[in-house]
């Protein structure tokens, strides 16, 4: 008779992996990124991209991500902004600031929220720098079957 590991239905009890037999190291278990950490890999990968396509685009802008935006008399609360930008100045750098919360509650799968974080940077992009948006992203914004972005 084989012993139940689920004994009185309270779940697993022991290891889900066993170590390694050669090495006797534990076997890391893959877990899935935290929203947090999957948005700034967003990010991190549309600012590569671009860099690739238009490194002078970031020369003097610096990227930022806060969770939400916070509330100001300028913006209507039917219309919550996605990012917000400041224009570079002869003392400081320009800056982009993406919020996650709004750009995650707007994009359906992981796949969307990579290709909206993309498409959203390059459009902040060409407002702050006056590069043209063509310029920026020269294949044009990625479409959603783009095999790219698997």
């Amino acid at each position: 008779m084989v012993k139940s590991r689920d004994r009185h239905g309270r779940g697993f009890r022991g290891r889900l992996a066993w170590p390694n037999p050669y090495t006797g190291a534990a076997v890391p278990l893959r877990t899935r990124p935290t929203p947090e950490a999957f948005f700034a890999g967003c990010v991190s990968e549309a600012v590569s991209r671009i860099n690739r396509a238009c490194p002078r685009a970031l020369a003097a802008v610096d990227i930022g991500i806060e969770d939400v935006p916070t509330v100001d008399a300028t913006w209507a609360p039917s219309r919550v902004p996605l990012a917000a930008a400041l224009s570079p100045t002869l003392a400081a750098n320009g800056q982009i600031v993406l919020y996650r919360r709004p750009l995650e509650h707007r994009a359906a799968t992981r796949k969307g929220l990579r290709i909206l974080v993309y498409r959203t940077l390059v459009e902040q992009l060409a407002g702050v720098t006056g590069i043209p948006v063509d310029e920026i992203d020269p294949s044009g914004h990625r479409d959603d079957d783009d095999p790219d972005w698997d």
